[in-house]
C-alpha cells in the first residue's frame, strides 16, 4: 500500500461517520467514531462525534497500522 493509494482511499470516506481504532504508546489503544473532514498532501483531520474535537493524523499512520479505520 502507498500514500496515494490511502490518500484516495480515505477520500472516498469523507464527509461520513467512521470508526476508528489508534493503537498509541505503551500498548494503550483508543476507539472512537468520527467523520473525515479534509484531507491534505500529508495528514487528513477527522472530527470527533463525541466531543466535536478536531484531530488529524498522517497517511503513514494508516500504512503502518497505527490507525485503522473500520467502515
Amino acid at each position: 500500500m502507498n500514500k496515494s493509494k490511502v490518500k484516495e482511499d480515505i477520500e472516498t470516506f469523507k464527509g461520513k461517520v467512521v470508526h476508528f481504532k489508534y493503537n498509541g504508546s505503551r500498548n494503550q489503544t483508543e476507539e472512537f467514531d468520527g467523520t473525515i473532514e479534509n484531507t491534505y498532501n500529508s495528514v487528513f483531520t477527522i472530527k470527533l462525534e463525541e466531543s466535536n474535537s478536531i484531530k488529524s493524523f498522517t497517511y503513514n499512520d494508516v500504512i503502518n497500522e497505527t490507525l485503522q479505520i473500520f467502515v
